[in-house]
């Protein structure tokens, strides 16, 4: 959800991240990652503006921060 509201394609997400394209890919199909290759993937998304929202009884989601 975070790519999508931020019109990333994988590769940009691996760029940004500086991980492997095929660590995005397996993730995001419900794989495993390394901790820090996830930490890399929620920085470079929160530094792009996407704020990640704990679960509030409506389930964790995202946004983007307003400017």
């Amino acid at each position: 959800m975070a790519r999508a509201a931020l019109n990333w394609s994988t590769h940009k997400l691996a760029e940004a991240a500086g991980v492997g394209l095929n660590t995005i890919n397996r993730y995001e199909k419900g794989g495993d990652a390394r901790m820090s290759s996830v930490e890399k993937m929620r920085s470079a998304l929160e530094a792009a503006g996407v704020q990640f929202i704990p679960e509030n009884g409506g389930g964790p989601g995202v946004r983007l921060r307003r400017d």
